[in-house]
């Protein structure tokens, strides 16, 4: 599933591309023809991102969209070719047309309903508006792992399954921690770390949480081969050396989710 870099890189695009004038709307597929019709012809006004979820704004409505594991989003200059596949909704402008398929969510919300998705995440690292005191505020009082708590949308948001594990080694810190033995200081050095990594990540369009140190080009390794790309230390790494103390990287399942550490690195 895209995390949430992805969303506000897309939400930029589509910012860039279409804000401003008015768009045709339309769902080849038919399953959100009802919606489009409500908003085509008019002034996109704004895209924004939050957390995993994106929303391009209209005078009459929202669009809400969240990819999940299988939504993709393709695009190319005008003319617009014949739809292929299941195109959920065409967005065209003067400039760009934008094909959306396989969403998990692709909806026409008004402000009370986008307000409700909003008031249920927790905050999200890319965003200016961002509290991380209130992530805070739930991660101090649970007992369940720190490793589980990064990924409930509902403690902070954006956050998937390799920011997850990268931060947690980056500091140190055994996934099994409990929330609520998590160190104040620490917390804000973790929120401070994923702004950080997931700001590079929405100007790049990929993961890289590797120091500079332990970069192929210095130590001589061969750069990582991943569909996901980007360098990392230990997300999908299992059975492979720590670049940092050569202890083999662990896996194990936890809540339904891959999950990678470094036993060494991250003692419990």
């Amino acid at each position: 599933m895209p995390e949430g870099h992805t969303l506000h890189r897309l939400a930029r695009l589509h910012q860039r591309r279409y804000a401003g004038e008015p768009v045709e709307v339309s769902s080849p597929q038919g399953k959100f023809a009802a919606e489009a019709s409500l908003v085509d012809g008019q002034v996109f006004v704004k895209a924004e991102a939050y957390g995993k979820h994106l929303f391009h704004h209209y005078p009459s409505g929202t669009v809400h969209i969240h990819l999940g594991l299988y939504g993709t989003f393709t695009e190319g200059k005008p003319p617009a070719p014949e739809p292929v596949g299941q195109v959920r909704m065409r967005l065209a402008g003067r400039t760009q047309w934008t094909d959306l398929r396989g969403p998990n969510r692709c909806e026409l919300l008004n402000p009370d309903q986008v307000d409700a998705i909003k008031a249920r995440l927790g905050p999200d690292p890319l965003r200016r508006d961002a509290k991380p005191e209130l992530a805070w505020e739930k991660i101090s009082r649970s007992r369940t792992s720190l490793a589980a708590l990064l990924m409930d949308q509902s403690v902070l948001c954006g956050v998937g399954n390799v920011y997850r594990a990268e931060v947690l080694f980056r500091h140190g810190i055994a996934p099994t921690l409990p929330g609520r033995s998590l160190d104040p200081v620490l917390w804000k050095e973790i929120w401070t770390d994923l702004v950080a990594l997931m700001r590079v990540g929405v100007r790049t369009g990929r993961i890289d949480t590797v120091a500079d140190e332990h970069l192929p080009e210095v130590t001589g390794r061969a750069p990582r081969q991943d569909r996901h790309g980007g360098e990392v230390y230990v997300y999908r790494r299992t059975g492979q050396p720590c670049l940092v103390c050569g202890t083999p990287v662990a896996h194990q399942e936890l809540a339904g989710r891959n999950l990678y550490w470094c036993p060494a690195c991250q003692p419990s």
